[in-house]
């Protein structure tokens, strides 16, 4: 079995050095954090999993290079690389990546910039990284794919390997229905649908994952229970994994000589001062100008810390070459100049700024010299650095001032956590950070590193793959249920060796598809069709929740039996409708009154009236207001009909009220009292059916038309399988 790693960079940065490639290990949250997880593979009960990484190198290979590049990186770095030109990674990257989802994903939508040869080169490059997959790909492997950049990807690959199991996990923020619509309507739809490709969607935080799925409902209109959405015929599981980080790694960190030496160097420069720090990529989501105006701030109100702390700002180098990336550079060196101009003396400036890369053991001395990191950004995936501070700190000291708009500020609550946006708080949380007792700093940092020492990369990374599993499983058990081809032709020739043979269907999402207004899903031809060619020898029962006007005028030529309003009334073909037993409806009138309170509440919902029943259809309203209201309507409805004769029943975008012990497991009962039929089928969709197939004799056939749970014997997957079943009837009685 194998792992496919799929994400936009490989786990290196490779680059010429005069004639060869050089290729130097990436430093990254992902790669890291992944590789500390395929190490971890190696001495568990995946030990005998290989795993292939596939992304791009990061920059043009010569043509007469490549050969050997991949026979390079594949000996070294278990990577396969997927090549793109100049001009299509100008625009797929620093275009639609960087200038539109960035942007757009961060809440920064007037940074968003939408291009369609952005959008062009997006769907190439997918495709690239697609292409280059299936030439590899097994039966039994795994693919996990990362982030924004390859949203499209599981789609392709599932199109073209439908039983594969496929992952996708999304790193930054995905954003609210509001900011996610400002895409151009083509786009966002692909986007959903791509990611649908995948069997499990991860997150990092609840609020991402939720957001995805309103939009989901929004957008396409797939709801979804508990996570679980079904589309095209497939159940897909979206959940949230917030990523950990190596913890051994880090924890371990201050005993590396090379750690420890830095620590020392520092110190002499320091000497007692407490040390502020900052460590962030730059870029406009980080929230720096904001901290370096709380730092000034705070300055200015507690003269009394002056030439007692440092801020050590660590800014590393980012998307160099454009412009709002080095304007921003810009601001940021002319504030800490501001600053050590303003309040610093010969003897101390307040700031220390660094614009670079720095190794591993620069990054945990500075952790472990740090009495506060200061982590504001104004929106953040997760933001692994305040994982890492707090890891890192072995004697429990240090405080992390975090920003609530980071995702990792749901796991660490003991941290000081503020708004980014206001000035003043970042510059009130340093003073507090500053007084708080070294007991209380012990005491919350146990807390937060337990969580981490727990969470830690490696549970993050098999959890999800765990997950994965159990969702592929799920999936066989439901494949299990469907008619298969050898089922499905026993009961046609079952049938074509009965004498008498009795079919019971259900109409609406059964024999025709939904429709947002009812009166719309008329019968078409073929229906017509097929119901007159099956009736020439069987007993055809439609039982539908419909009125008995409709179902007259909609079936009035043809030879079969119909119940109306799921079970109240009966009419037996030849003959005038009746009721099956009888019964009261003196409750429709405050019914009714409760319906016309929420239709109004409602925009799109309407009311239709039945002779026995009552139904609220909100197909056409707004998905979450509708969630909304119809469960205010559904504790009201029950509360109200406790002490009556009528139950509430949940249906498809409606909810109905209708005469309590009425319903289609009866009628079915009433038919087959009729004759002994030796041959017995049933098809129904909807939880009003159900009834019937708890009633059906042993013998019986039933089919549940959907995926989800039910009493039905099988399921097929939509009407179009009710009607070929069908025409296989009809073909198999000429």
């Amino acid at each position: 079995m194998r792992l496919l790693i799929i994400s936009n960079r490989l786990p290196f940065t490779a680059c010429y050095e005069e004639n060869d490639i050089k290729l130097i290990k990436s430093s990254g949250g992902l790669v890291s954090g992944l590789s500390a997880y395929l190490d971890s593979l190696k001495d568990s009960r995946f030990s005998d999993f290989s795993h292939i990484w596939i992304g791009w190198p990061g920059f043009t290979i010569n043509e007469k290079d490549k050969e050997k590049f991949e026979k390079q990186i594949y000996d070294e770095f278990n990577s396969i690389p997927v090549f793109i030109s100049e001009e299509e990674m100008e625009n797929f990257y620093q275009g639609f990546c960087n200038k539109t989802i960035w942007p757009l994903f961060h809440y920064f939508p007037s940074y968003a910039s939408f291009k369609d040869e952005y959008w062009d080169s997006y769907k190439k490059v997918n495709m690239y990284f697609a292409e280059k997959i299936l030439k590899i790909i097994k039966q039994d492997d795994i693919i996990w794919i990362h982030d924004y950049h390859l949203m499209l990807l599981p789609a392709l690959l599932k199109e073209q390997c439908p039983d594969i199991s496929i992952g996708y996990f999304h790193h930054i923020p995905f954003p609210s229905f509001e900011i996610f619509r400002l895409l151009p309507k083509q786009w966002r739809d692909e986007i959903l649908k791509g990611i649908l490709g995948a069997d499990l969607i991860g997150f990092h935080i609840h609020e991402y994952n939720q957001y995805f799925l309103r939009n989901l409902l929004r957008i396409l209109g797939l709801e979804h229970y508990l996570g679980k959405i079904i589309y095209n015929d497939r159940i897909i599981k979206s959940d949230t994994f917030p990523m950990g980080i190596d913890f051994d790694k880090f924890n371990n960190s201050v005993n590396l000589p090379d750690t420890q030496n830095e620590i020392t160097e520092y110190r002499k420069i320091l000497k007692d001062k407490k040390v502020i720090l900052s460590i962030d990529r730059l870029d406009y989501t980080k929230g720096i100008l904001n901290r370096l105006q709380g730092f000034n701030l705070f300055l200015e109100k507690y003269l009394e810390f002056h030439k007692k702390i440092i801020f050590i700002l660590v800014i590393v180098p980012s998307r160099i070459g454009v412009d709002d990336y080095q304007n921003m550079k810009s601001k940021i060196g002319e504030m800490v100049s501001n600053i050590n101009g303003k309040f610093g003396s010969i003897d101390w400036a307040p700031i220390i700024y660094q614009y670079k890369h720095i190794p591993f053991s620069t990054l945990t001395a500075l952790y472990n010299l740090a009495d506060i990191a200061l982590i504001t950004p104004l929106r953040d995936g997760m933001n692994l650095v305040a994982k890492e501070y707090i890891t890192t700190k072995v004697n429990k000291d240090g405080v992390l001032i975090l920003s609530e708009m980071a995702g990792a500020a749901k796991e660490l609550g003991e941290a000081i956590i503020i708004n980014p946006n206001d000035i003043s708080e970042i510059s009130e949380s340093l003073y507090i950070a500053l007084k708080m007792s070294e007991d209380e700093k012990k005491e919350k940092n146990k807390i937060m590193q337990e969580r981490l020492k727990a969470y830690n990369v490696n549970f993050w990374a098999n959890d999800f793959i765990n997950r994965l599993f159990l969702i592929k499983k799920e999936q066989s058990i439901i494949k299990a249920r469907i008619l298969s081809t050898d089922m499905k032709n026993t009961i046609i020739n079952t049938f074509f060796n009965s004498r008498k043979k009795i079919i019971f269907l259900d109409y609406d999402g059964t024999l025709i598809g939904f429709k947002e207004q009812p009166s719309l899903a008329k019968p078409d031809n073929e229906l017509l069709d097929i119901l007159d060619k099956l009736s020439k020898n069987s007993e055809l029962v439609i039982l539908s929740g419909r009125d008995k006007i409709t179902l007259s005028k909609w079936f009035e030529n043809l030879q079969l039996n119909l119940v109306a309003e799921h079970g109240v009334w009966i009419k037996e073909k030849n003959n005038d409708w009746h009721l099956l037993n009888p019964i009261k409806s003196d409750w429709k009138k405050e019914i009714y009154e409760i319906f016309k309170l929420y239709k109004n509440r409602l925009p799109g919902s309407f009311i239709e009236e039945k002779d026995y029943s009552l139904v609220f259809h909100y197909r056409k309203s707004d998905p979450e207001m509708a969630s909304i209201r119809i469960n205010e309507l559904k504790e009201d409805l029950i509360y109200f009909t406790a002490n009556i004769d009528a139950q509430v029943m949940d249906g498809k975008k409606a909810l109905e009220v209708r005469c309590a012990g009425i319903n289609k497991g009866t009628a079915g009962l009433y038919f087959l009292s009729k004759d002994n039929f030796d041959f017995i089928l049933a098809l129904g969709d909807d939880i009003t059916d159900e009834d019937l197939f708890k009633n059906l004799p042993k013998n019986a056939w039933s089919i549940k038309i959907g995926i989800q749970p039910s009493a039905a014997r099988f399921n097929l997957f939509n009407f179009y399988n009710v009607r070929n079943l069908l025409k296989e009837f009809i073909k198999n009685n000429k």
